[in-house]
Protein backbone atom coordinates (compact mmCIF):
# COMPACT_ATOMS: atom_id res chain seq x y z
CA UNK A 1 0.00 0.00 0.00
CA UNK A 2 1.25 3.63 -0.82
CA UNK A 3 2.72 5.52 2.18
CA UNK A 4 0.53 8.46 3.36
CA UNK A 5 2.36 11.18 3.92
CA UNK A 6 0.67 12.34 7.23
CA UNK A 7 -0.89 10.20 8.81
CA UNK A 8 -1.97 10.61 12.29
CA UNK A 9 -1.11 11.64 15.05
CA UNK A 10 -0.26 14.24 12.61
CA UNK A 11 2.37 17.14 12.46
CA UNK A 12 2.26 19.73 14.81
CA UNK A 13 0.27 17.60 17.67
CA UNK A 14 2.26 16.40 20.47
CA UNK A 15 3.17 12.76 21.60
CA UNK A 16 4.69 12.23 24.44
CA UNK A 17 5.31 15.44 25.67
CA UNK A 18 4.09 15.96 29.40
CA UNK A 19 2.77 19.44 29.81
CA UNK A 20 3.32 19.05 34.03
CA UNK A 21 -0.24 20.88 34.05
CA UNK A 22 -0.52 20.65 37.90
CA UNK A 23 2.94 22.60 37.88
CA UNK A 24 2.11 25.58 36.26
CA UNK A 25 0.21 26.78 39.91
CA UNK A 26 3.30 26.42 41.86
CA UNK A 27 5.01 29.75 41.07
CA UNK A 28 7.75 29.14 43.47
CA UNK A 29 8.77 26.09 41.41
CA UNK A 30 8.18 27.88 38.29
CA UNK A 31 10.89 30.62 39.59
CA UNK A 32 13.50 27.97 40.42
CA UNK A 33 12.97 26.12 37.19
CA UNK A 34 13.66 29.64 35.71
CA UNK A 35 17.30 29.67 36.87
CA UNK A 36 17.87 26.20 36.57
CA UNK A 37 21.06 25.29 34.27
CA UNK A 38 19.73 22.23 32.66
CA UNK A 39 16.37 23.99 31.86
CA UNK A 40 15.90 23.81 28.63
CA UNK A 41 14.38 27.53 26.27
CA UNK A 42 12.82 27.59 22.58
CA UNK A 43 13.80 31.16 21.57
CA UNK A 44 11.68 33.02 19.11
CA UNK A 45 10.89 36.16 17.50
CA UNK A 46 7.35 36.61 17.70
CA UNK A 47 5.83 33.84 15.92
CA UNK A 48 9.20 32.73 13.82
CA UNK A 49 11.71 29.93 15.41
CA UNK A 50 15.30 30.06 15.83
CA UNK A 51 16.93 27.28 13.83
CA UNK A 52 20.48 25.91 13.28
CA UNK A 53 22.03 26.92 9.75
CA UNK A 54 23.55 23.86 9.08
CA UNK A 55 21.51 21.44 10.63
CA UNK A 56 19.48 19.07 8.28
CA UNK A 57 16.85 18.15 8.63
CA UNK A 58 16.43 21.30 10.04
CA UNK A 59 16.66 22.01 14.03
CA UNK A 60 15.04 24.51 15.94
CA UNK A 61 17.57 25.52 18.53
CA UNK A 62 17.37 24.94 22.46
CA UNK A 63 19.67 26.40 24.84
CA UNK A 64 20.30 25.42 27.93
CA UNK A 65 20.02 28.05 31.34
CA UNK A 66 23.50 27.54 31.92
CA UNK A 67 24.20 29.10 27.85
CA UNK A 68 21.89 31.60 27.83
CA UNK A 69 23.85 33.13 30.45
CA UNK A 70 21.06 34.46 32.78
CA UNK A 71 17.90 33.44 34.62
CA UNK A 72 14.66 33.18 32.25
CA UNK A 73 12.65 36.02 33.02
CA UNK A 74 8.95 36.33 33.76
CA UNK A 75 7.35 36.31 30.83
CA UNK A 76 8.97 33.17 29.21
CA UNK A 77 6.24 30.36 29.10
CA UNK A 78 6.26 27.48 30.57
CA UNK A 79 5.98 24.21 27.92
CA UNK A 80 6.20 21.29 30.39
CA UNK A 81 8.37 18.42 31.25
CA UNK A 82 10.49 16.10 29.17
CA UNK A 83 12.98 13.31 31.17
CA UNK A 84 12.84 15.67 34.07
CA UNK A 85 13.81 18.36 32.47
CA UNK A 86 11.64 21.44 32.47
CA UNK A 87 11.07 23.57 28.67
CA UNK A 88 9.83 26.81 28.18
CA UNK A 89 9.63 29.34 25.50
CA UNK A 90 10.94 32.80 24.96
CA UNK A 91 9.99 35.44 22.46
CA UNK A 92 12.90 37.76 22.11
CA UNK A 93 11.25 40.40 20.25
CA UNK A 94 12.83 41.81 17.69
CA UNK A 95 16.30 40.68 18.99
CA UNK A 96 19.14 39.36 16.24
CA UNK A 97 19.32 35.47 15.80
CA UNK A 98 22.41 33.84 17.82
CA UNK A 99 25.47 33.10 15.12
CA UNK A 100 25.18 30.05 13.06
CA UNK A 101 20.67 30.59 13.52
CA UNK A 102 18.26 32.20 12.05
CA UNK A 103 14.22 33.08 12.87
CA UNK A 104 12.21 31.46 10.53
CA UNK A 105 8.09 30.45 9.54
CA UNK A 106 7.20 27.30 11.40
CA UNK A 107 5.35 25.78 8.25
CA UNK A 108 8.73 26.40 6.27
CA UNK A 109 10.26 23.70 8.07
CA UNK A 110 7.65 21.63 10.50
CA UNK A 111 7.04 19.32 7.84
CA UNK A 112 10.64 18.04 7.54
CA UNK A 113 11.29 17.74 11.35
CA UNK A 114 10.97 15.29 13.95
CA UNK A 115 7.36 14.59 14.61
CA UNK A 116 7.71 15.69 18.15
CA UNK A 117 9.81 18.62 17.98
CA UNK A 118 7.47 20.23 15.23
CA UNK A 119 4.80 19.71 18.63
CA UNK A 120 6.80 21.49 20.63
CA UNK A 121 7.17 24.49 18.23
CA UNK A 122 3.68 24.39 17.37
CA UNK A 123 2.85 24.25 20.88
CA UNK A 124 5.02 27.24 21.36
CA UNK A 125 3.53 29.52 18.51
CA UNK A 126 -0.31 29.09 19.70
CA UNK A 127 1.01 29.94 23.21
CA UNK A 128 2.84 33.04 21.80
CA UNK A 129 -0.16 34.03 19.43
CA UNK A 130 -2.91 34.17 22.03
CA UNK A 131 -0.11 35.97 24.47
CA UNK A 132 0.39 38.82 21.92
CA UNK A 133 -3.51 39.75 21.23
CA UNK A 134 -4.68 39.33 24.68
CA UNK A 135 -2.46 41.87 26.79
CA UNK A 136 -6.36 43.99 27.41
CA UNK A 137 -9.60 42.10 29.50
CA UNK A 138 -11.86 41.63 27.13
CA UNK A 139 -14.40 42.09 29.89
CA UNK A 140 -13.32 45.88 31.06
CA UNK A 141 -10.22 46.90 28.63
CA UNK A 142 -7.76 46.90 31.37
CA UNK A 143 -3.90 45.39 31.27
CA UNK A 144 -3.98 41.40 31.81
CA UNK A 145 -0.57 39.88 33.22
CA UNK A 146 0.21 36.42 32.73
CA UNK A 147 0.29 33.75 35.22
CA UNK A 148 0.89 29.84 35.97
CA UNK A 149 3.51 29.63 33.19
CA UNK A 150 2.16 31.92 30.44
CA UNK A 151 -1.30 29.77 30.47
CA UNK A 152 -3.45 32.33 31.93
CA UNK A 153 -3.79 36.00 31.65
CA UNK A 154 -5.39 37.67 35.00
CA UNK A 155 -6.93 41.19 34.62
CA UNK A 156 -6.23 42.62 38.16
CA UNK A 157 -8.56 45.50 37.76
CA UNK A 158 -11.63 43.20 37.58
CA UNK A 159 -10.10 40.11 38.55
CA UNK A 160 -10.81 37.93 35.20
CA UNK A 161 -9.63 35.09 33.96
CA UNK A 162 -8.79 34.52 30.55
CA UNK A 163 -7.33 31.32 28.87
CA UNK A 164 -5.75 30.08 26.01
CA UNK A 165 -8.31 29.47 23.07
CA UNK A 166 -7.97 26.82 19.88
CA UNK A 167 -11.23 27.27 17.29
CA UNK A 168 -12.44 24.48 16.38
CA UNK A 169 -12.85 23.99 12.04
CA UNK A 170 -14.50 20.84 10.38
CA UNK A 171 -12.40 19.88 7.40
CA UNK A 172 -14.06 17.55 4.84
CA UNK A 173 -13.28 15.44 1.97
CA UNK A 174 -16.67 15.15 0.19
CA UNK A 175 -17.11 11.96 -2.09
CA UNK A 176 -19.75 11.04 -4.75
CA UNK A 177 -20.42 7.96 -6.95
CA UNK A 178 -21.84 8.60 -10.07
CA UNK A 179 -21.40 7.11 -13.92
CA UNK A 180 -17.61 8.13 -14.07
CA UNK A 181 -17.12 6.10 -10.62
CA UNK A 182 -16.39 7.55 -6.79
CA UNK A 183 -15.52 11.59 -7.22
CA UNK A 184 -13.84 13.68 -4.52
CA UNK A 185 -15.02 17.58 -4.56
CA UNK A 186 -12.02 20.20 -4.19
CA UNK A 187 -12.32 23.89 -4.27
CA UNK A 188 -9.78 26.79 -4.23
CA UNK A 189 -9.56 29.57 -2.34
CA UNK A 190 -8.68 33.11 -3.85
CA UNK A 191 -5.53 32.76 -0.87
CA UNK A 192 -4.52 29.80 -2.20
CA UNK A 193 -1.15 29.57 -4.49
CA UNK A 194 -1.25 28.91 -7.73
CA UNK A 195 -3.40 25.91 -9.35
CA UNK A 196 -3.91 24.66 -5.25
CA UNK A 197 -7.16 23.21 -4.95
CA UNK A 198 -8.16 21.75 -1.17
CA UNK A 199 -10.95 19.87 1.24
CA UNK A 200 -13.53 22.37 2.05
CA UNK A 201 -13.36 23.60 5.26
CA UNK A 202 -15.09 25.94 7.61
CA UNK A 203 -15.56 27.45 11.59
CA UNK A 204 -17.38 25.94 13.90
CA UNK A 205 -20.43 28.48 14.96
CA UNK A 206 -22.03 28.98 18.48
CA UNK A 207 -24.66 26.34 18.99
CA UNK A 208 -23.37 23.78 16.11
CA UNK A 209 -22.26 20.44 16.35
CA UNK A 210 -19.18 19.59 14.49
CA UNK A 211 -21.37 17.37 12.17
CA UNK A 212 -24.05 20.61 11.57
CA UNK A 213 -20.91 22.20 10.80
CA UNK A 214 -19.71 20.16 7.95
CA UNK A 215 -23.26 20.29 6.44
CA UNK A 216 -23.35 24.29 6.42
CA UNK A 217 -20.59 25.02 5.23
CA UNK A 218 -20.62 22.22 2.58
CA UNK A 219 -23.79 24.00 1.40
CA UNK A 220 -22.95 27.27 1.83
CA UNK A 221 -19.87 26.83 -0.23
CA UNK A 222 -20.30 24.41 -3.11
CA UNK A 223 -24.24 24.16 -2.74
CA UNK A 224 -24.07 20.12 -1.95
CA UNK A 225 -25.81 18.40 0.68
CA UNK A 226 -23.97 15.64 2.31
CA UNK A 227 -24.77 12.57 4.50
CA UNK A 228 -22.74 9.96 6.14
CA UNK A 229 -20.61 12.11 7.75
CA UNK A 230 -17.88 9.92 9.70
CA UNK A 231 -15.03 11.74 11.34
CA UNK A 232 -11.19 10.76 10.54
CA UNK A 233 -8.67 12.49 12.98
CA UNK A 234 -7.47 16.25 13.76
CA UNK A 235 -4.75 18.34 13.92
CA UNK A 236 -3.30 21.40 15.65
CA UNK A 237 -2.83 24.55 13.32
CA UNK A 238 -1.97 27.23 15.11
CA UNK A 239 -1.72 29.21 11.97
CA UNK A 240 -2.57 31.01 13.55
CA UNK A 241 -4.90 29.31 16.39
CA UNK A 242 -7.32 26.53 14.63
CA UNK A 243 -8.06 22.90 15.56
CA UNK A 244 -8.88 20.99 12.32
CA UNK A 245 -11.71 18.47 12.58
CA UNK A 246 -11.08 15.94 10.22
CA UNK A 247 -14.12 14.48 8.41
CA UNK A 248 -15.10 12.36 5.49
CA UNK A 249 -18.69 12.68 3.76
CA UNK A 250 -20.81 11.75 0.78
CA UNK A 251 -22.50 13.95 -1.03
CA UNK A 252 -26.43 13.37 -2.68
CA UNK A 253 -25.53 15.05 -6.02
CA UNK A 254 -22.59 16.69 -7.88
CA UNK A 255 -24.49 19.70 -8.77
CA UNK A 256 -21.84 22.36 -7.55
CA UNK A 257 -23.40 25.63 -6.93
CA UNK A 258 -20.24 27.73 -6.02
CA UNK A 259 -20.24 30.63 -3.64
CA UNK A 260 -18.16 33.13 -5.45
CA UNK A 261 -17.61 34.78 -2.51
CA UNK A 262 -15.61 31.36 -0.73
CA UNK A 263 -14.26 29.29 -3.55
CA UNK A 264 -12.62 30.95 -6.75
CA UNK A 265 -13.58 27.24 -8.07
CA UNK A 266 -14.99 23.97 -7.17
CA UNK A 267 -14.20 20.64 -8.89
CA UNK A 268 -15.03 16.85 -9.11
CA UNK A 269 -11.77 14.52 -9.01
CA UNK A 270 -11.04 10.48 -9.89
CA UNK A 271 -8.57 9.10 -8.14
CA UNK A 272 -6.96 8.09 -11.41
CA UNK A 273 -6.24 12.13 -12.04
CA UNK A 274 -4.88 12.71 -8.64
CA UNK A 275 -2.86 9.52 -8.00
CA UNK A 276 0.35 10.38 -10.48
CA UNK A 277 2.17 13.59 -9.79
CA UNK A 278 3.13 14.20 -12.69
CA UNK A 279 -0.74 13.97 -14.27
CA UNK A 280 -2.02 15.75 -11.89
CA UNK A 281 -4.31 18.62 -13.10
CA UNK A 282 -4.05 20.49 -9.97
CA UNK A 283 -1.57 21.12 -6.76
CA UNK A 284 -2.85 19.20 -3.89
CA UNK A 285 -2.14 20.91 -0.25
CA UNK A 286 1.16 20.82 1.73
CA UNK A 287 2.25 17.46 2.95
CA UNK A 288 2.00 18.94 6.96
CA UNK A 289 -1.89 19.52 6.40
CA UNK A 290 -4.68 17.37 7.72
CA UNK A 291 -5.96 18.68 4.41
CA UNK A 292 -3.44 16.40 2.57
CA UNK A 293 -3.85 13.60 4.55
CA UNK A 294 -7.62 13.26 3.47
CA UNK A 295 -7.33 13.24 0.30
CA UNK A 296 -4.56 10.96 0.08
CA UNK A 297 -6.43 8.50 2.31
CA UNK A 298 -8.99 8.37 -0.03
CA UNK A 299 -6.93 7.90 -3.05
CA UNK A 300 -5.03 4.61 -1.31
CA UNK A 301 -8.85 3.26 -0.63
CA UNK A 302 -10.92 1.77 -3.21
CA UNK A 303 -14.47 2.70 -3.48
Amino acid sequence: MRRLSNPPPHVYANRAFDRAAKARTDAAWLAEERQRPTTRVLLMSGLRVMVLDDADPPCALWLTVSELDRPLSDDALFLGREHGVSAFALDLGQDQPRPGARFVELRTVGSLMPADEAGLLAYSRGLIFWHQRHRFCGACGHPTRPEQGGHVRRCHHCNSLHFPRSDPAVIVLITHHGPRGERCLLGRSPRFIPNMYSTLAGFVEPGESLEETVQREVHEEAGIHVHDITYRSSQPWPFPASLMLGFHARAQDDHLMIDRNELEDAAWFTRDELLDPSRRPIRLPNPDSIARHLIEEWLVNDA
